[in-house]
């Protein structure tokens, strides 16, 4: 592979113009293609064969009036509504259902009142029945009165006094089944009212007001500029003193850049600059990121043409793109540097073509290293499709693409534009005065202090990360809601304002559906709602149940059910789990040790006992939807966390034909993995730090970002793997003794690997501010686990255990060997071709610069 690379390289560094050319004539496609055939992205978490899906469409084709998306609008007067405000709204209310999709808007003053107003009816019910019950009971008295009457007068009780008590007999019979009836219609009216009690449109002090306005599709599926429209039309409101705030399935942000972003950029650059002393070649390895991440990020927009395209992938193959581009640039860049560098030390006066050679063994060398640290990275992303979620194999596949262009533009246009630059990338010849011995530079003594004390810094550093870990062990997976947005941002105001006024659990209600093997009987329909809603409160953590709709043949009821807490709360994840225990029939509750022994009384009925075997519950909407998927992406973890490890211990032992070696850096990378995990429930979910993060609402943590991160960070662990420790095995092969190879191979590649993962933070510290709530807990998981990876796990325990294991760590089993392939990361075969050309006469002068490279890099 070195040598086919050097070959490129060597293309590439003769003919820069054409390269360049080649590379904008690329990226002019692939933004044509964008600007030409994009189209929005969506938000929508796609999950084949889920429950609520099914749920959902069963509700659509039989009680389409519900199952449709529903937005929020929360509209506020500070000193109560107005009848002007009323009016104001009931107008916007009626230019809202006038909106493209729009199917229906609820005016939540026509809505409460009528709610009121059943409650009035119902109490003028039982008015009317106690008055019945009254005259009843004194129809009774009567009739009691003329029996006892007659019994002491036998002689009155003539044939026609007997018709006419039997008559009065009759009448108190049926008046008394009347009253029966209707104190059983009332007391299920009152049960049904009672359930519905904690669900209202307008605030008590009628400040505040919920308008929902219902669309005929889900909101996710919905282009963001007819969602747009809704808040474009509500700005009318505050011309009649009205606030109005829209909630987040209106308002979601799927902007894919924001400042943090520049800035973390802006920050790599100042690395590179320090790293690399120019201007020029600090600024070649950004440009190599920008093109590779614009050309790629270009084609996926233009694939939305004819695939929907997830928000998030996007940002997560920027985040990705521009941190890899960078570093992958700057290992070539660093490595022709360092060879011109020694050329200059040693007095050559540097020509055209010497500066050729060091770019086209740079490539073969350093390249080598670039394209297996990217294939893995590629690899890996791809491997998310083991989970069969289609969201997730959507952002792995754009971030893999990134990633695989990003490797062909370092290995093509970084030696073109070095070519460019020609001599200018050459450092300051470097002087040393006999005087005084120099100091060591800082990666001498930090490897000579890890090696002298290894026990000691690889049992430290696994403290350390075990430690940071143990926040892992209470991650809860969620998506994000209203809470998670920016504290300025109407999203967040419009939570915050239902959850005082209306109760945190109207912010993400529950929609539940009842189906019926026959049709229920018009007569007992209020009896069923009433059934139904006395079975869901007798699970844990709800507020109120209200029916909703019906359907045209009578065998499905609609229920909303609101939570006792936000939709990202613990509660609900466990109110979820009581509604399906009622719907399978079994216990609503965990069953205890003290019911198994009968210490305590069986308060514990199952869904059988209330619900009976004639109906069955299906559950879904949008708070049902996010723990689905959280429980599918957890579920689809493990699995990949096995094909992850187990590419690594392959991969590893390819390349450093080791046992050992790749069982150290899969340790290590569980490690990081743990520590960054930690982490992020720290921050996100536990609110440590939350003012510094931004943090102002903990809750779930993002539920893609487990597998994300486990895919990103091994990708880029092994890159500084292959970094450091390809530098050790070759000192190892070249005759040192174990020790003294690992601090040769870590002194030569610790300062490259140090400033690329100071660069990759920088960028990914760029999103932890992001417009974009889903990116924030990526880009810092990600920042915090490269940092960890790079300067404690790869470059303080990995030559610690390495030292440790001595000769050990080397150790391949022969026929072993003969089975891996060889992938000549090192570059040993080009150094054999080399040798073998300047021995055969081949190009003996161009033969020779490449043998000096090759001996002073």
């Amino acid at each position: 592979m070195a040598t086919l690379l050097h070959r490129l390289g060597a293309l590439a560094a003769r003919r820069p113009i054409a390269v360049l050319l080649a590379w904008l004539v690329v990226v002019a496609a692939a933004v044509g293609g964008a600007t030409t055939l994009s189209r929005p992205l969506s938000n929508e978490f796609e999950i084949p064969d889920s429950e609520f899906g099914r749920v959902l469409d069963h509700l659509g084709e039989v009680i389409p009036e519900v199952a449709g998306g529903t937005g929020t609008v929360v509209v506020h007067s500070a000193d109560g509504f107005t009848a002007e405000q009323c009016s104001a709204l009931r107008d916007t209310i009626e230019e809202w259902e006038q909106l493209p999709h729009v199917t229906a808007v609820v005016d939540p003053f026509a809505l409460q009142s009528r709610l009121d107003g059943s409650d009035r009816r119902l109490a003028r019910a039982e008015r009317r029945l106690r008055d019945g019950q009254d005259d009843h009971d004194a129809g009774r008295a009567r009739l009691a009165g003329l029996e006892a009457f007659l019994a002491e007068n036998p002689d009155a009780a003539t044939p026609e006094v007997e018709q006419q008590v039997a008559e009065g007999r009759a009448r108190l019979a049926r008046a008394e089944q009347r009253l029966d009836d209707g104190w059983d219609e009332v007391r299920t009216a009152g049960a049904l009212r009672a359930a519905g009690s904690g669900v209202s449109f307008v605030s008590d002090d009628r400040t505040t007001a919920l308008v929902q306005v219902r669309f005929d599709t889900d909101t996710q599926q919905l282009d963001p500029a007819v969602l747009e429209r809704v808040p474009e039309t509500g700005a009318s409101l505050s011309d009649a003193g009205v606030e109005a705030d829209y909630g987040q399935e209106l308002t979601m942000s799927r902007e894919v850049g924001g400042i943090g972003e520049v800035v973390g950029v802006a920050v790599a650059g100042v690395v590179l600059l320090v790293m690399l002393g120019s201007l020029v070649l600090a600024g070649l390895p950004l440009a190599i990121a920008l093109v590779g991440v614009g050309v790629s990020l270009a084609t996926g927009l233009a694939t939305t043409h004819w695939i929907s395209l997830q928000q998030m992938a996007p940002v997560l193959g920027m985040m990705l793109g521009l941190a890899v581009g960078i570093d992958y640039a700057l290992f070539i860049v660093n490595r022709h540097r360092r060879q011109l560098g020694d050329l200059v030390d040693g007095g050559v006066d540097l020509d055209r073509d010497q500066v050729r050679a060091s770019i086209a063994l740079a490539t073969g060398t350093a390249g080598s290293a670039v394209v297996v640290a990217g294939t893995t990275v590629v690899i890996a992303l791809a491997a998310l499709a083991v989970s069969g979620i289609p969201t997730l194999l959507q952002m792995g596949l754009l971030a893999a693409s990134t990633v695989a262009v990003t490797v062909m533009v370092s290995l093509t246009l970084t030696p073109a534009l070095l070519s460019l630059v020609g001599r200018r990338a050459a450092p300051r010849r470097r002087r040393t005065s006999s005087a005084t011995a120099p100091r060591a530079p800082w990666p001498q003594r930090w490897v000579g202090l890890v090696t002298r004390r290894p026990r000691a810094a690889a049992a430290l550093v696994t403290l350390v990360m075990v430690v940071l870990a143990v926040p892992a062990l209470s991650m809860r997976l969620g998506l994000p809601d209203g809470s998670s947005e920016p504290q300025d941002s109407t999203a967040y105001r419009a939570y915050e304002r239902v959850a005082t006024s209306f109760g945190p659990g109207a912010n993400g209600p529950l929609l539940l559906s009842a189906d019926y093997g026959s049709p229920v009987a018009q007569d007992d329909l209020v009896a069923e709602q009433a059934r139904i809603a006395r079975a869901v409160l007798a699970v844990d953590d709800r507020v109120s149940v209200l029916p909703i709709g019906t359907s045209e043949d009578r065998r499905t009821i609609a229920f909303q059910v609101v939570p006792a807490e936000g939709p990202s709360a613990e509660s609900t994840l466990e109110l979820v789990e009581g509604l399906r225990r009622l719907a399978a029939g079994d216990s609503l509750r965990e069953t205890s040790w003290l019911h198994l022994h009968g210490l305590i009384g069986d308060a514990n009925p199952t869904g059988r006992d209330l619900l009976g075997d004639d109906v069955e519950l299906g559950l879904t909407g949008a708070t049902v939807a996010n723990i689905e998927v959280s429980e599918r992406l957890a579920g689809a973890l493990p699995l990949y966390l096995a094909m992850v490890i187990g590419l690594s211990l392959v991969l590893l032992a390819v390349v450093f034909r080791s046992i050992l070696v790749p069982l150290v850096a899969t340790a290590g990378f569980l490690l990081s993995v743990g520590a960054s995990f930690g982490a992020i429930v720290a921050v996100y979910q536990w609110g440590w730090l939350g003012s510094l993060f931004d943090v102002h609402d903990p809750s779930a943590v993002f539920s893609f970002m487990p597998t994300l991160l486990i895919g990103i960070l091994f990708g880029l662990a092994m890159d500084y793997q292959m970094f450091l420790v390809s530098g050790m095995h070759e000192a190892y092969v070249h005759g040192r003794d174990a020790r003294t190879a690992v601090r040769e191979g870590f002194s030569s590649g610790a300062r490259v690997v140090a400033a690329a993962a100071l660069i990759m933070v920088s960028v990914f510290s760029g999103f932890i501010y992001a417009e974009m709530t889903m990116a924030r807990s990526i880009g810092f998981g990600l920042a915090v686990g490269v940092l960890l990876d790079a300067f404690l796990v790869r470059m303080t325990f990995t030559p610690a255990v390495l030292s440790l294991l001595g000769d050990r760590a080397w150790w391949l089993p022969r026929w072993l060997d003969r089975l891996l392939p060889n992938l000549d990361v090192e570059g040993a075969a080009l150094a054999e071709r080399l040798a073998a050309r300047e021995q055969s006469g081949e190009g003996v002068e161009e033969t020779e610069r490449e043998r000096e490279l090759v001996t002073v890099g």
